[in-house]
């Protein structure tokens, strides 16, 4: 009969550590298997891992039922919430599987971790799309910021992927740098894709439901504070950096941080579908911004763009030799281990 041993986990002073867990680390060349394991033993991943892949089934439960309604794929009007949902399962489905796959080795977690930012800032891209076709202000409508929302966003995407894959060289050397770059990574694409959302609450801001199609609706709220506590427990790691190993498996900055991220795009999914009922009608007589052209164009480069910016970073980490730091399965002398994810 065939038996599976559960792969040993390390401490803190046997691995690069995260700031605040002391324990439950998986040794750092473990193989696909071990990994895979790994996701049903308790260790500081396991809840990450989970956090992110029941979200993926949840995504793509929405997509499919949405896309399977009556008449729903063949009118133009529903194209830009499909093309949100796409990304909205790719995200978490890579989050998931860098941090299942993370601990194969030095290399493969950079990897990893390189293709889990790409998905976010893919993600970060298919937000503009619905944001584009159903949240612009009435004043914002064919303006040069409606007409160059999306590819504008294409390019953030760029720098989002670039920046955070070029942050991890930087994670030990100058690991404030580090978080630096690639906080302020991801806070860019959120704040430009929201400025729509930003420059509709200041305009109802104080006027109730008598701005007519300018109101927001409660989702676009609790979108909103869900994105910014995101932010809040990824620059912050806390509680863990308060009490540190008393969260090591269970309730540590990452974990709430996947939980409110998740959270955050079911509400924001939410608010899209009361974007585009509420505002059908005044829509309808408006021409959209980007025609299946463009937005086939846009997103067959984009992805391009961003596979090849990783590519890049990929190449640059394999052929780094073996004894370079960043590629140094254990601590490192001196005590500086300083990773952060």
């Amino acid at each position: 009969m065939l038996s599976l041993k559960l792969p040993q986990l390390l401490q803190v002073h046997q691995v690069f550590w995260e700031d605040g867990i002391m324990s439950g680390y998986r040794r750092p060349t473990s193989s696909a298997l071990d990994c895979v394991l790994s996701s049903f033993q308790m260790t500081n991943e396991t809840v990450n891992i989970w956090t992110h892949f029941v979200p993926t089934w949840y995504f793509l439960w929405r997509l499919l039922a949405l896309a399977g309604g009556p008449g729903f794929r063949a009118e133009p009007y529903h194209w830009p919430l499909l093309v949100f949902l796409l990304p909205a399962c790719l995200y978490p489905f890579a989050s998931c599987c860098a941090h299942t796959f993370s601990s194969m080795s030095p290399r493969a977690r950079h990897i990893c971790y390189f293709l889990d930012y790409g998905a976010l800032s893919l993600y970060s891209l298919g937000c503009a799309f619905p944001y584009a076709a159903y949240s612009m202000p009435a004043s914002w409508l064919h303006g040069r910021l409606h007409q160059f929302f999306v590819p504008a966003a294409a390019l953030n995407s760029f720098l989002c992927t670039g920046l955070s894959c070029y942050s991890r060289f930087l994670e030990l050397e100058s690991p404030g740098l580090s978080k630096v770059l690639r906080t302020a990574a991801f806070a860019y694409p959120f704040l430009f894709d929201n400025l729509p959302l930003f420059y509709r609450l200041g305009l109802c801001w104080g006027r109730g439901h008598s701005c007519g199609q300018e109101v927001l609706s409660t989702s676009h709220g609790y979108h909103l504070f869900c994105a910014l506590l995101t932010g809040f427990l990824f620059a912050s790691h806390l509680p863990e950096r308060l009490a540190p190993g008393r969260f090591d498996y269970i309730g540590h900055s990452h974990q709430l941080f996947h939980i409110c991220a998740v959270l955050g795009t079911h509400f924001q999914l939410e608010a899209v579908l009361a974007d585009m009922g509420s505002r059908r009608a005044w829509l309808a007589t408006q021409e959209p911004a980007l025609g299946l052209a463009g937005t086939v164009a846009t997103l067959v480069l984009a992805v391009a763009g961003n596979l090849l910016i990783i590519a890049a970073f990929t190449a640059s980490l394999l052929r780094a030799p073996g004894t370079c730091p960043l590629l140094q399965g254990g601590p490192l002398e001196g005590g500086t281990q300083a990773k952060q994810q």
